[in-house]
């Protein structure tokens, strides 16, 4: 069984996500069709990313530490108004949110930005070892776009 320091693990997510889909890194060939996947390598510790979709679009990242896989989590998201947000926009919003929440060194809930007009909102239940959350973005207090995610410890 491998074995690790869960305030690694943590700051390992945090570098990860910021260095991935946030901060446009290193894809990979898809491994699915249609996939986007991305990844991030820091000795031991490995990240993957892969989702399918654009506007609306399904997820999921898994960690590793000496090939064996520790964490999880799973995603849907789906422009909820297309009409007041394009897929674009949505992107560009949930980029610089969470770069901000990255800089605090988490990634989960209670957190809450504005770019614009476009509030950005993220809030779950748990920490990372076991959690489930939401995320979205309002207009003018609309709901214009929705994310639901869940994940944790992966054990053997």
């Amino acid at each position: 069984m491998t074995t690790f320091d869960i305030n690694t693990l943590q700051a390992f997510i945090v570098r990860a996500k910021a260095a991935t889909y946030v901060g446009s890194g290193q894809k990979l060939l898809p491994y699915r069709l249609g996939s986007h996947d991305l990844q991030f390598v820091d000795s031991d510790w490995a990240y993957h990313d892969s989702y399918l979709g654009e506007s609306d679009f399904i997820g999921e990242e898994i960690v590793y530490t000496q090939r064996q896989v520790v964490w999880g989590m799973n995603y849907f998201g789906v422009i909820l108004q297309p009409d007041r947000i394009s897929s674009a926009q949505a992107g560009h919003v949930i980029k610089v949110s969470l770069t901000r929440l990255y800089q605090e060194g988490r990634f989960l809930g209670g957190f809450e930005y504005t770019v614009d007009d476009l509030r950005y909102v993220d809030t779950n239940e748990g920490d990372f070892q076991l959690f489930h959350g939401k995320e979205w973005i309002e207009q003018e207090s609309q709901i214009v776009y929705e994310l639901r995610y869940h994940g944790g410890l992966v054990k053997n």
